[in-house]
């Protein structure tokens, strides 16, 4: 008896939906420089940041088992490289930014090499040394200021746009596209035969392993990209900002503990969860950050109730009562036949 032809789909009702939102919210926000003023931009051009810190995080801790608490390491060498290659080698502000992505991948493969060796709660605080070890690095380059820092010269600033409002635009849209350009990457790459192999992971790294995924070299794969992405983000978290210090590139509250209580809000393991996380966070930080230990206590709380009562984050909990997806990435096995269709991932 011939085997029935058979043909995987990805895209379901409400994914179509989420991908047609997902156009008209994208329109509306390229606009925003004609309806917003610059502090609506530069809280829009913050969020976009966070949320696509938050989805190379749950990549690199939901997907493929990495959890790391030391992504600062990345986004303060993203930074520095941005200031360096401006300021030292003359390389155009916007111009830096694929160049550190690059670079920054290059660097965190000896990283991986070397922190790839522990696994649990050890590679989580080797990632943190190495956080540390960077930070140190960066307080010795005296040309950039040593443990005080600098700011990027008003000639590398004017550089960018001429007018003040054209730079903030620039800046906007830059950070608007590199979100979608991450979440394009963490789509492809979920959809992918790399997908497969990260959801065996996931499940069992086991039994992903005896059935012949190259666990090391997809968990690579997954670092090597995090890194890059990361340190692209950093950049342009400090192109406007204008200045640089260790301990701001560094901060593990910032850059690492913020984006880890968005994950986990929204949704580990799932490509929305930091869309919704962020949203939460910004709501709250925005409501609440007037009123000191008050702001940090709810985040505390909100952190243990959602975890108390829906360990699969706010997302999570949508997706599992309504079957919600916004992104095309559940695969289901169609029966050209005419047969009903059956989930397989």
């Amino acid at each position: 008896m011939s085997a029935p032809a058979i043909r995987i789909e990805h895209a379901t009702r409400s994914s179509r939906a989420g991908l047609v939102l997902f156009a008209v919210v994208f329109v509306v926000l390229v606009a925003a420089p004609w309806w917003g003023g610059r502090q609506h931009l530069r809280l829009l051009a913050e969020i976009y940041a966070f949320v696509a810190l938050a989805s190379l995080w749950n990549l690199l801790a939901g997907y493929a088992g990495l959890v790391s608490v030391g992504q600062q390491a990345y986004v303060g060498l993203g930074a520095y490289l941005l200031f360096a290659l401006a300021m030292l080698v003359g390389v155009p502000a916007l111009w830096t930014i694929p160049i550190i992505g690059i670079v920054a991948a290059l660097v965190s493969i000896p990283v991986a090499a070397l922190i790839f060796r522990l696994r649990g709660h050890y590679f989580a605080i080797g990632t943190w040394v190495v956080a540390e070890v960077f930070r140190l690095l960066a307080s010795q380059v005296s040309v950039l200021g040593g443990g005080s820092g600098i700011s990027l010269p008003v000639g590398i600033v004017l550089a960018i746009a001429q007018g003040r409002q054209m730079r903030e635009f620039v800046i906007y849209w830059l950070a608007l596209a590199l979100l979608v350009a991450i979440l394009a990457l963490v789509v492809w790459l979920l959809r992918s035969r790399y997908g497969l192999a990260l959801t065996a992971i996931r499940d069992n790294e086991l039994a992903a392993r005896s059935n012949g995924i190259d666990v090391g070299r997809v968990k690579l794969v997954v670092y090597v990209l995090t890194a890059a992405g990361t340190a692209m983000v950093g950049a342009l978290i400090f192109l406007q900002k204008l200045r640089i210090s260790p301990d701001t590139a560094f901060s593990v509250t910032d850059w690492t503990a913020i984006v880890i209580f968005i994950t986990v809000i929204g949704g580990i393991g799932r490509l929305e969860g930091p869309i919704i996380g962020a949203i939460v966070f910004f709501v709250l930080r925005e409501l609440l950050a007037d009123y000191g230990t008050v702001y940090l206590l709810t985040l505390g709380v909100v952190a243990i109730a959602v975890m108390l009562k829906a360990p699969q984050g706010i997302w999570g909990l949508i997706a599992g009562r309504f079957g919600w997806q916004l992104f095309p990435l559940e695969r289901r096995v169609v029966y050209l036949g005419g047969e009903q269709p059956a989930k397989c991932a």
